[in-house]
């Protein structure tokens, strides 16, 4: 199961970060998960939102750089090796992750990673083979 993220380019400034975080929130997005990746220049913010196209029409119209992107969510035990087996399904698929993000929802409970490959059908197809709780969007955006 896909997930849709948006990624939002940003200036490498100081204030843009909260810019984007204050408008969210005075529109009701709650951001359910987020990486922000930097260079010199531009820093790329990706998320996971309640509200994918709401929170791209606001942004955009606050005249920030917002693309779509899909990901694959993973449910994993919060216990150590957890990612080890995630990870070693997709060595196994000859795969490549192109980046990845998680956090934990309660510890000791469960984990969300959030990835994505080269090849995300094929990611998805085996990780559900080798018994993996791959989340679908609403599941994601309901965390």
């Amino acid at each position: 199961m896909k997930v849709e993220q948006i990624a939002i380019f940003l200036e490498n400034k100081s204030g843009r970060l909260a810019e984007i975080t204050q408008i969210l929130a005075e529109n009701g997005i709650n951001i359910r998960a987020l990486s922000l990746a930097d260079t010199a220049d531009f820093g790329i913010l990706r998320l996971l939102v309640n509200d994918i196209q709401k929170a791209e029409a606001v942004l955009k119209a606050h005249n920030f750089t917002v693309g779509r992107t899909q990901v694959c969510v993973v449910e994993t035990p919060d216990k150590p090796g957890g990612l080890a087996k995630v990870l070693q399904v997709i060595k196994e698929a000859e795969l490549n992750v192109e980046y990845m993000y998680a956090f934990a929802q309660r510890s000791g409970a469960t984990g969300i990673i959030i990835f994505r490959f080269d090849d995300l059908d094929i990611a998805i197809t085996a990780l559900m083979k080798a018994g993996m709780r791959v989340l679908s969007g609403a599941e994601v955006y309901a965390i």
